[in-house]
């Protein structure tokens, strides 16, 4: 059983057994032809779609496809997001990156951010040289500097937290 939040408004409760589809109780049939990668025809109380994956987000379980040329962000919880949400620990179904480690020995080039600064996921955070060679680390995630646990010119070791973001 899974719930979907569509455009964040609409929701609905989708149970999918025996190759029978059920949405909010109702047994609903649809039939399915895929036309390229990623792109759909789809046949629903006689009426005709076209349905393409437009972005696929697997970590946040998010996903948006454009039906006749309007888009949908379709959200999904299975089983184990509605657990975790009943009892109150849904933030533990996200991955949070907190620290930014040294994937390997090295020396810190260049520190290219402060503390307070904003960042987005793939900006460079600080240049680190390993076996002769510069290595851009970058966010992982949005977030904010908390603290920069070293200097320029420090030696680390592999796993060393260099920079605390939250």
């Amino acid at each position: 059983m899974f719930k979907s939040k569509i455009n964040n408004q609409l929701e609905f409760e989708i149970d999918l057994k025996n190759n029978s589809t059920t949405i909010n109780g109702s047994e609903e049939t649809f039939d399915i032809a895929a036309i390229k990668d990623g792109s759909f025809h789809v046949l629903h109380h006689q009426k005709s779609y076209n349905a393409e994956l437009v972005e696929l987000n697997r970590e946040e379980k998010k996903l948006t496809i454009k039906v006749n040329g309007n888009d949908y962000v379709v959200e999904l919880k299975d089983q184990l997001d509605l657990l975790l949400q009943k009892l109150g620990m849904s933030d533990l179904a996200t991955q949070k990156i907190n620290d930014l480690k040294a994937p390997m020995p090295g020396k810190v080039l260049e520190i290219l951010v402060a503390v307070g600064t904003a960042i987005k996921k793939g900006e460079p955070v600080l240049i680190l040289e390993a076996m002769k060679m510069e290595n851009i680390l970058k966010a992982t995630a949005d977030a904010t500097i908390k603290e920069i646990k070293v200097h320029k010119g420090d030696a680390v070791e592999k796993n060393a937290v260099l920079v605390v973001m939250e």
